[in-house]
């Protein structure tokens, strides 16, 4: 099962939305976001979910677990 991180990496390069964008839109540094999606660190739970919210991503548990 993948991370939430990882997750979050994939939806952004599916996006199709330039790192510049979410930057702008969310207030999240492009340098951030640039290493996050390179795998260089993580970032923090309010980026997480300000880049989330601007994807229109959400969470939902696995029936089962």
């Amino acid at each position: 099962m993948k991370t939430l991180s990882e997750q979050l990496r994939e939806a952004i390069l599916k996006s199709g939305v330039s790192r510049y964008a979410i930057s702008k839109q969310t207030g999240v540094s492009q340098a951030a976001l640039s290493k996050f999606i390179l795998g260089h660190r993580g970032i923090s739970v309010k980026a997480m979910d300000a880049v989330g919210l601007f994807l229109g991503l959400s969470i939902t548990r696995k029936r089962g677990r």
